[in-house]
């Protein structure tokens, strides 16, 4: 699917672009201010963040991810996906600050965020929908990207005759998608040949708390 019929609209300083999906609610926020350099903020999330790789099981056979993990948020706030259960770390102040930034630049709270470190091309991650039941029915997810620019692949789960969206996502990006995006669209990170630096991803999101 080709980007030419993007709407392209303006937004506190940041070009935001509309993405022509059928089934879903996307936006791309291509540059947004995070009150320092990408490059350092990137290099503090690396440095700071206490990393994790997974065991996952697929056809029978145990791999480690391709790529680590982290998950912050508050007390209780359990996350489990793909067989992986992750209790939370503690917000760190530098999270806080970019989790204050993005609930204000698309006007709504999180209460958690799932960090991807991909350290070069053999990282990656394979297509799925975060539709967990936590997340609710018609989750809010910003999606924000610092370090190597990646291609978010996007292939909608029903309808074959849809071709897949390829989407670059330039370091300092914000993906947000919302309304039934994860009922009807699965998306992912493919390995790639071609050498590449690292990358963070940090999914602001929100665990609806157990009463």
């Amino acid at each position: 699917m080709e980007c030419a019929n993007r709407q392209l609209l303006a937004f506190g300083g940041s070009a935001i672009e509309q993405l022509p999906i059928a089934d879903a609610d996307i936006s791309l926020y291509q540059q947004v201010d995070l009150g320092q350099s990408y490059d350092d903020l990137l290099h503090e999330l690396i440095n700071d963040t206490v990393w994790r790789q997974e065991e996952i099981t697929l056809y029978g056979k145990t791999h480690w991810q391709p790529r680590l993990t982290a998950w912050y948020g508050g007390k209780d706030l359990n996350y489990c996906y793909s067989g992986i259960s992750m209790q939370p770390r503690p917000w760190s102040q530098t999270l806080l600050k970019l989790k204050a930034r993005i609930e204000s630049l698309v006007a709504q709270g999180f209460n958690s965020v799932l960090l991807n470190y991909y350290r070069d091309h053999r990282d990656g991650m394979g297509m799925h929908s975060d539709d967990e039941s936590e997340l609710g029915r018609r989750p809010v997810i910003a999606s924000l990207s610092l370090g190597e620019e990646r291609t978010l692949l996007l292939r909608h789960k029903y309808r074959k005759e849809l071709v897949t969206f390829k989407l670059p996502l330039p370091s300092g990006s914000l993906l947000v998608m919302k309304g039934d995006t994860q009922r009807f669209w699965k998306h992912g990170i493919m390995k790639q040949k071609q050498r590449c630096g690292p990358r963070v991803n940090l999914t602001f999101r929100t665990i609806i708390e157990k009463q």
